[in-house]
């Protein structure tokens, strides 16, 4: 109920981005009732001109029902609620819970003290804001089936996820949600284009990984570059294997197994792949997922920020998916989990391998930052240590190169001096780097001298062999063979 106390308050006040003053009820009131509804709620006052003179209106039947057909026929219903305090009639507008709300005129919100019409774009970002519009349920006309459609990729999701194909690949397209019937054909929605089209990038030219590997903490200088559209699927899975080549990996032997041991937790890395993959927000065509690996840290981050209901304090309790689709064809083959526990499994993971608990943070963009597990000479401080925790790193196998092996070959595509390896490596021992890292590279025929006969000249090189090249992308593939899960 409002007083006359407040109705005196409200015209010495002044109009607002809650407050409107009418001076009785024009054929545009509808559109200050859209308004209001389409932003926080508010009030108008009829019966007061702009400039806040009180002229006053006569109270009747007539005129309250003028107001509530108005609301009524709004799209969907307006509630308001109708009262005459003095000389002013109060219309006080509820915030709408299905926005947004439209008028015969058209769609307004209210900014500031004025109500402004929106564009169409603003129209989209409106429903998109509000869940009334999802990109992975949308539809892609320019998709043709089965020009466009790569079998390969759904049979390989098809066996992930143990579903019978049966002998009709349509009825399963259909069933699973990526494509609904049109005439004799078929019309593949935005989920299914992300995971089942030959070329993503024709269709959804936002939907990439970019993967890269700054020279140390900042992005002033790029070692390494890598951008990723193969599909959802391809994408996590070339992430993960750009992180694995260019992070350590140390090895313990107790018994007779040699046990590997990451600088980082990976199973939370897949999870926050995953995770960024998935929640992140399609419809900003300008942006797209960033995987980020510097000297002390990884930072993975997604366009979108943190979904619509679900606050920084939720993270690891509540589950709200952006794109609910996209999460169901993940989790079918196994890639998440729907107990909204992803956040929850990354703290564990990295306590687990003894790194330091992860770190989120959301404003546009949603950014998870891990640290590296504590190296022995860091705990120490022995100095000489570190040089033989690096080497220990460097050393590869019969099997092919270490990860680190692979890290240094990658960077010796383009011919290096060895001043460079050094710096590269983080190593400050020449004779150490060269007898630990160098030579065994040489030996091994990875590498190689551009000047071999003088093997001491200042216009030395050390560049990748064709040999050292196959041996990487044999290591990728071996350390590609794992699985996991993710989610927010």
């Amino acid at each position: 109920m409002v007083l006359q106390s407040d109705i005196d308050i409200l015209v010495a006040e002044g109009e607002g981005s809650a407050l409107e003053y009418k001076e009785g009820l024009s054929t545009g009131f509808a559109r200050e009732l859209v308004a209001f509804a389409n932003s926080a709620g508010g009030k108008v006052l009829v019966g007061v001109r702009d400039d806040g003179t009180v002229v006053g209106v006569k109270d009747s039947n007539t005129l309250r029902s003028r107001i509530q057909d108005m609301a009524r026929n709004c799209d969907p219903p307006i509630r308001v609620h109708v009262e005459t305090i003095g000389d002013i009639m109060v219309v006080t507008v509820r915030e709408s819970e299905n926005k947004p709300v439209q008028c015969k005129e058209g769609f307004f919100w209210r900014q500031g003290a004025s109500t402004q019409k929106l564009t169409r774009d603003e129209i989209r970002e409106f429903f998109q804001s509000e869940g009334g519009i999802r990109f992975d349920t949308a539809l892609c006309p320019r998709f043709r089936y089965p020009e466009d459609f790569d079998r390969e990729k759904f049979d390989v999701w098809l066996r992930e996820s143990g579903i019978s194909g049966g002998d009709n690949i349509e009825d399963v397209l259909v069933s699973i949600d990526v494509a609904e019937r049109a005439g004799e054909g078929l019309v593949f929605r935005n989920a299914g284009v992300l995971f089942f089209a030959k070329n993503v990038q024709r269709f959804l030219p936002q939907a990439y990984v970019t993967c890269l590997l700054g020279k140390g903490q900042d992005k002033v200088h790029i070692l390494d570059r890598k951008d990723f559209a193969g599909g959802v699927v391809e994408d996590i899975e070339n992430s993960l294997r750009f992180i694995e080549r260019n992070t350590r990996l140390e090895y313990k032997i107790e018994t007779l197994k040699r046990e590997e041991i990451p600088e980082y937790p990976m199973a939370a890395l897949r999870e926050a792949v995953t995770n960024a993959v998935m929640h992140r927000d399609y419809f900003q065509a300008g942006a797209n997922v960033f995987v980020e690996i510097y000297s002390d840290r990884i930072e993975i981050s997604n366009p979108g920020g943190l979904p619509k209901g679900l606050a920084p304090a939720d993270l690891g309790t509540i589950s709200v998916r952006r794109n609910l689709l996209i999460a169901d064809l993940l989790h079918r083959i196994g890639y998440i989990e729907k107990a909204g526990t992803g956040i929850r499994r990354m703290r564990e993971d990295a306590e687990r391998r003894g790194c330091p608990e992860p770190q989120f943070k959301g404003t546009g963009f949603f950014t998870a930052v891990f640290r590296p597990r504590p190296r022995p000479e860091q705990l120490s401080g022995d100095g000489e240590g570190a040089e033989t925790a690096q080497a220990t790193d460097q050393v590869g196998t019969k099997s092919g190169p270490s990860r680190d092996q692979v890290q240094l070959l990658e960077f010796t595509r383009s011919p290096r001096a060895f001043l460079e390896l050094m710096e590269f490596a983080g190593r400050s021992n020449r004779t150490k780097f060269r007898d630990q890292v160098v030579r065994p590279l040489l030996k091994a025929r990875w590498m190689e001298m551009t000047i071999p006969d003088k093997p001491r000249s200042s216009k030395q090189r050390y560049r990748t062999t064709p040999t050292g090249v196959k041996a990487m992308e044999e290591a990728s593939l071996r350390g590609s063979n794992t699985t996991g899960q993710g989610e927010q």
